[in-house]
C-alpha cells in the first residue's frame, strides 16, 4: 500500500531509513546509551581529579620516552580511554607522598609538574591550558595541573606563587597529613597536631593568596573544620575535587549535608569521587550506588553544585562498570535513566566547573584592579618544626670553613654550636701559646 502512495525514490529512502533505525537498535540495546554518548559529545566531561602522573612515577620513573601514552597497561587512564570516555578536560594532580613533608616535597612536586607538562605538550591529542578561555577554545583534550596537598609548598607563599607561574591552577590544602597550617581529614600521620586550630593564621594567608592569584582552593582531604574555616574567608568559590556524599557513605573523606549547604552559599562545587571505598561503605560498589551520591547531593543543594572527580589511578578499587576513564558514559546513562535533564547534566559534565573557575578568575581580576599586592606573610619557624630550613646569611669571606659550619644560620642549635666554636678558639689560642 505504501508503495502505491510514495514515488519510487521516496520508497527507497524510507527503506534505507528503516534499515538504519533497525541497525541502530541492534548496536545499542538500551536507547539511553546513545543519548549518553550524544550528550557527552555535546558537553565533553571536565574531570576534576586524576593521578596518572603518580602512576607514571611509580611504574616508569617519569620516563615518558618509554611509554606509549595512548595505551598504558596497569593504569586506568590513557589517551585512547580518555577519548572513548568523552573526557574533554582532565585535571591532573601533581601529588607527592606525605612522607616528603619537611624533606624534598618541593623538588618532587616540581618533577611531577614537569611530567604533566611534558605529557600534555608532547602529544597532539592533549593541550595544556591555564584558563577558562583555554578550556573553551581547545579542540583537544585539555590538561589542567593541580597540586594535591599543601605540604608541597613547604609553608611558603613565594613557592605557591612560583607553582602558579608554572601553570598550577588548583591546590588541595592537605592530603592525608596535617600541614603546619591546615588539618587533614585523615589520622594516618601523627604530625602537626593542634587543639582547636584547624586553619592557622598562616593557613588563612594561603587561602587569601590563592584567591589573589586565581588558584582554585580544593578542600578534598581537608578536615570538616578546616573546610568550614576556609568557606568563611574565601572570596572565591572553592571545590571538593574528589569527594562524595557523607549521608550515602559515612566516610571522613565525604562531605556532610551541613557543609554542602555552606558550599552552595559559596557557589562552590563538589566533584563526586568514584573510589569504591568512598561510595559504598557497606557493600560492593556499582554504577547505581555512585548515582545515589549524585541524586542525594542534587536533593540537598541542587545539580549546579555537582561535578565529577573520578580519582582514577589514585585509588585502588572502582565500581563495577566504572573501572577506568573510558566508562564515564555508563554513569551518565544511569543519571539519564533517573530523569536528569540535559541542562542538569551539562552542568555536571562541564558548565559547573567552568562557572567556578571563571568566578575564581574574576576574583583575581578584581583584586588586581584594586591593586592588591602579593602577600609577604611568613610562617613562624617554630610552627614549621623543620630542621632542614636554613636562615640565609651572607657569609663573611674571612670566616673559616669551621666557622661557616657552626654559624648562627641554624638558629635552633645556636647554643651548642657556639660552645663548640668557643672551644675551637680556645684550642687555637693554646696552640699559639705553645708555639711561643
Amino acid at each position: 500500500m505504501i508503495s502505491r502512495i510514495l514515488h519510487r525514490g521516496d520508497f527507497l529512502n524510507l527503506g534505507t531509513n528503516l534499515m538504519l533505525c533497525f541497525l541502530c537498535g541492534m548496536t545499542s540495546g538500551d536507547p539511553t546509551t546513545g543519548s549518553a554518548f550524544g550528550l557527552m559529545t555535546k558537553y565533553p566531561l571536565i574531570d576534576g581529579h586524576n593521578d596518572l602522573a603518580l602512576m607514571l612515577r611509580i611504574l616508569h620513573d617519569n620516563r615518558l620516552s618509554q611509554v606509549d601514552l595512548h595505551n598504558i597497561s596497569k593504569v586506568a587512564t590513557d589517551i585512547n580511554r580518555l577519548t572513548t570516555g568523552h573526557v574533554g578536560a582532565q585535571v591532573f594532580a601533581a601529588y607527592v607522598l606525605c612522607g616528603a613533608q619537611a624533606k624534598d616535597a618541593v623538588r618532587l612536586t616540581l618533577e611531577q609538574i614537569d611530567v604533566i607538562n611534558r605529557m600534555c605538550t608532547e602529544n597532539p591529542e592533549l593541550e595544556l591550558v591555564t584558563s577558562t578561555k583555554g578550556l573553551n577554545d581547545t579542540n583537544r583534550i585539555a590538561c589542567l595541573i593541580s597540586i594535591e596537598g599543601g605540604h608541597s609548598i613547604d609553608s611558603s607563599l613565594p613557592t605557591l606563587r612560583m607553582f602558579y607561574q608554572l601553570g598550577v591552577r588548583s591546590m588541595a590544602l592537605t592530603h592525608t597529613c596535617n600541614t603546619p597550617w591546615a588539618e587533614s581529614s585523615s589520622t594516618i600521620y601523627d604530625v602537626y597536631q593542634r587543639e582547636n586550630d584547624s586553619l592557622t593564621d598562616f593557613g588563612k594567608d594561603v587561602v587569601k593568596e590563592m584567591n589573589r592569584l586565581g588558584m582554585i582552593v580544593d578542600l578534598s582531604h581537608s578536615s570538616w573544620a578546616t573546610a568550614r574555616a576556609v568557606l568563611q574567608i574565601s572570596k572565591a568559590p572553592v571545590i571538593f575535587s574528589h569527594s562524595s556524599a557523607h549521608a550515602v557513605c559515612n566516610h571522613s573523606r565525604n562531605v556532610p549535608d551541613d557543609l554542602l549547604h555552606e558550599l552552595k552559599e559559596n557557589r562552590g562545587l563538589i566533584m563526586v569521587n568514584l573510589h569504591s571505598g568512598f561510595v559504598a561503605c557497606h557493600g560492593r560498589a556499582n554504577v547505581s550506588i555512585v548515582a545515589d551520591h549524585f541524586t542525594h547531593i542534587r536533593k540537598v543543594v541542587g545539580s549546579e553544585s555537582i561535578g565529577i572527580g573520578g580519582d582514577f589511578d589514585g585509588a585502588s578499587k572502582f565500581p563495577l562498570g566504572l573501572e577506568d576513564v573510558s566508562k564515564y558514559p555508563a554513569l551518565i546513562q544511569e543519571l539519564l535513566k533517573r530523569h536528569w535533564t540535559e541542562n542538569e547534566l551539562s552542568g555536571v559534565l562541564r558548565h559547573n566547573f567552568l562557572r567556578v573557575f571563571k568566578e575564581v578568575e574574576k576574583e583575581r581580576d578584581r583584586q588586581k584592579a584594586k591593586g592588591t599586592l602579593p602577600s609577604e606573610a611568613q610562617i613562624d619557624l617554630a610552627e614549621v618544626q623543620n630542621p632542614c630550613r636554613l636562615v640565609l646569611r651572607r657569609p663573611d669571606h674571612q670566616m673559616t670553613k669551621m666557622e661557616q659550619m657552626y654559624s648562627k644560620g641554624h638558629s635552633e642549635q645556636v647554643g651548642p654550636r657556639s660552645l663548640v666554636w668557643t672551644m675551637v678558639i680556645l684550642i687555637s689560642c693554646l696552640c699559639v701559646l705553645m708555639d711561643h
